[in-house]
């Protein structure tokens, strides 16, 4: 008896946190349920813990999702009695949306504040950073949030909506930084030279940020994946079209200058894998020797 009502309470669990999902990505149960080939009713019967769930159901309905099944049994299931202070304006499917992380103004590309994210975000960080993202759990970083399991819910639905607001706070920071640079160069030595000190900046004084961007990158589902790939590429290409400038002016000489080029990106990129706070350099430090490598890397002639 006692097993047949844990195997209940499972179910119970597994469909709410199907449901949780469903909600969060604003896709209808009549859509899902389509997706999967089942009535409505029978994905109803699921979510509310009413029919056992087979580990192929349960992949099924996550690669209908676009989510790995991982989210979908790390999602927070709400508590309806577990009330939250406002914090922001509720979103689509219900959620409090976390306050937004202010960003830099163009005049202090090379001025870094510290971080400021609500109490998730930050335990979250500190969690990916102490034990990875696939070791974290929702329960750990709701410990040290001072938050129950389910107040959590109110601001982020599960593991990888956390990592997906890092990595698009990391990727809005870096790419509003980069295009300040780029702006104060007068030509497209100086405005490559800016765009490696930039680099060499932000993952000096964002290493944490930096650490957790380049570890986790294969940690996202899918559509976040192709999503802060994108990104990346924006940053890398704006590199990419200064060298190319340089190049046609004659003020680059070296061979194979792409290939050069995504050697000195990916060298700024390395620093939060070695870079330490309490080392020998400072991050200014670090950025004037990565301009000066990348700059005979590029076989730059004066003009």
């Amino acid at each position: 008896m006692r097993t047949e009502r844990a195997g209940r309470m499972a179910d119970e669990v597994v469909g709410a946190q199907v449901r949780a999902v469903r909600a969060s990505r604003g896709t209808s149960l009549r859509s899902l349920a389509r997706s999967i080939g089942v009535s409505p009713a029978t994905l109803s019967q699921i979510e509310n813990g009413r029919t056992g769930l087979s580990v192929q159901r349960l992949k099924q309905i996550a690669d209908a999702m676009d989510v790995g099944v991982a989210d979908i049994l790390d999602a927070v299931i709400p508590d309806p009695d577990d009330v939250v202070p406002p914090v922001g304006p509720v979103g689509p499917v219900g959620l409090i949306e976390p306050p937004a992380v202010p960003l830099p103004s163009d005049s202090s590309w090379r001025v870094y504040e510290p971080l400021e994210f609500d109490p998730v975000l930050r335990a979250a960080l500190e969690e990916f950073l102490h034990i990875g993202y696939h070791g974290a759990t929702v329960r750990e970083i709701a410990t040290r949030a001072g938050l129950s399991v389910s107040g959590i819910y109110h601001y982020y639905t599960s593991k990888q909506h956390m990592l997906l607001r890092l990595l698009e706070y990391t990727m809005d920071d870096l790419l509003r930084r980069a295009e300040a640079a780029r702006r104060e160069g007068k030509d497209p030595v100086e405005r490559f030279s800016f765009l490696v000190e930039h680099l060499a900046l932000f993952h000096t004084h964002r290493a944490d940020l930096g650490f957790v961007g380049a570890a986790e990158k294969r940690s996202f589902d899918p559509v976040n994946e192709r999503k802060i790939a994108a990104l990346r590429t924006e940053q890398s290409q704006m590199v990419y079209d200064e060298v190319d400038a340089a190049v046609r002016a004659g003020r680059f000489t070296a061979d194979m200058a792409h290939e050069r080029a995504r050697a000195i990106v990916t060298m700024c990129t390395a620093l939060p894998t070695w870079w330490r706070a309490n080392g020998t350099y400072s991050p200014e430090q670090i950025a004037e020797q990565y301009v000066a490598f990348a700059l005979d890397l590029m076989g730059h002639r004066r003009s």
